[in-house]
């Protein structure tokens, strides 16, 4: 199993960052690089040392360089789904650094929780007990289109179902990690990292080898040997390919960039064909089996013969070849449930009766509003809270409760009163606080 998590910062191009205790004390955010009384936290004072001895031209002229090298790699996150005006990827030179006992920590709270996901995977398309126990209302599965019952009792070869998975974190005020939400469909950002690391290690080379980074090659490398060992039942050497939604997809970088870094083949639904129970790709050289699908498309669009039929992305029969065991896909069809904003509620529960124990990166407070108490306060804290929609879409957005007008409060308030079950309240935990502005 994997998992991954990251921070994607972005920087104004044409001006140097300030190196600052001239800045003021954040209010009710956490200074990832300044303690309480304007103090360099130790393993920050290195690359502030690096960008102090830096001239305004100097720093500004490897920000260029950077955002270069970005645009000629093609770097790139399409958020207006036009191949012709696609934006280039952004990157801040100064990294959010993370000491190693902390970060050694976090990944144990990051392993933890991919474990849980796991088992919650497991559950809810094997025995479902934790509905059978009441631990998870039924009507935050059976009313999600994220559950496929055509899934049911589909197994993935190996001890783990989740086999990626991708963490939103963020810090509280006391510098404690939250999770606010969880990437378990078609998780992306992998790609960008490395990216990012590349871009880096080549415009700041002495801060970054200075640093003793860890270097995320192993992840990989792990995640390929993964990825091949789905197929060892039937083939030693398995043919993956990354299924990718194609060009207007706004992580088409990645998805390129990734196939091309661990050596699969990119295709697209109309390159692959179901035949005699096996998945084929359509090549210059006729047909060739695949054995592993790394995917890159949302659930209900990978087979237009059992699920959306609608869709342009998917293969007609996949699903009936991954039932048969002739493929596996990564991650499996149906894992777009776990990434209900309404399940985050109930995790604590769910890991106390799934693992006898409590997650140590905690969730943020989350309310249900089919919950008849959680209903009742979210109506009446609706300033300070983030209001969700229950299902997780790709065209759905969070309203901020601090600000909305009074107006468009109250017709969110009704909204709610109609549909309570369809909508999630979490609490706002602000950003950290960058070391430069």
């Amino acid at each position: 199993m994997q998992f991954q998590t990251g921070t994607f910062l972005t920087s104004v191009i044409d001006e140097k960052p300030t190196l600052s205790s001239a800045y003021d004390t954040p209010m009710h955010a956490y200074d990832e690089a300044f303690t309480e009384d304007r103090q360099p936290r130790p393993h920050w004072e290195s690359i502030m040392s690096h960008m102090e001895s830096l001239t305004n031209e100097e720093m500004l002229d490897r920000q260029r360089r950077a955002q270069r090298i970005l645009r000629e790699d093609g770097a790139t996150y399409n958020l207006s789904s036009d191949p012709l005006t696609p934006s280039v990827w952004s990157l801040d030179l100064i990294p959010n650094i993370i000491q190693t006992e902390e970060w050694l920590t976090i990944e144990q709270g990051l392993a933890q929780r991919s474990t849980l996901f796991d088992l919650l995977l497991k559950d809810l398309y094997g025995s479902q007990e934790l509905l059978k126990n009441g631990i998870i209302p039924s009507e935050i599965i059976f009313s999600h289109p994220g559950f496929l019952r055509q899934c049911h009792g589909v197994t993935v070869p190996g001890a783990h179902q989740l086999l990626l998975h991708a963490v939103d974190l963020v810090r509280d005020p006391s510098g404690q990690f939250q999770a606010i939400g969880d990437r378990t469909q078609a998780p992306n950002g992998a790609g960008y990292a490395l990216e990012n690391r590349a871009v880096v290690s080549r415009v700041i080379p002495n801060s970054f080898r200075d640093s003793q980074v860890r270097r995320l090659a192993g992840f990989f490398l792990s995640f390929k040997s993964m990825l091949s060992s789905l197929a060892s039942q039937w083939t030693d050497t398995p043919r993956i390919v990354v299924l990718s939604p194609g060009a207007l997809s706004s992580t088409y970088f990645e998805q390129a960039y990734l196939a091309n870094y661990l050596g699969f083949s990119l295709v697209q639904g109309s390159d692959l064909t179901v035949r005699n129970g096996a998945v084929w790709m359509k090549s210059l050289n006729g047909l060739a089996r695949v054995d592993v699908i790394l995917r890159r498309v949302d659930d209900a669009y990978c087979d237009q013969a059992e699920l959306r039929a609608d869709s342009f992305l998917g293969v007609p029969g996949l699903l009936e070849v991954v039932r048969a065991g002739n493929v596996v896909l990564a991650n499996p069809l149906g894992s777009g449930i776990l990434e209900a904003p309404a399940l985050i509620k109930f995790l604590p529960a769910i890991s106390e009766f799934l693992m006898g124990e409590q997650l140590t990166i905690p969730s943020v407070a989350t309310w249900w509003c089919g919950d008849h108490d959680d209903f009742h306060y979210v109506l009446a804290n609706i300033q300070s809270l983030i209001i969700k929609p229950a299902i997780r879409r790709h065209d759905s957005s969070s309203a901020y409760g601090h600000t909305l007008t009074e107006k468009q409060k109250l017709s969110l308030i009704e909204k709610i009163k109609k549909h309570p079950h369809f909508y999630v309240a979490q609490s706002y935990v602000p950003g950290p606080c960058p070391p430069f502005g």
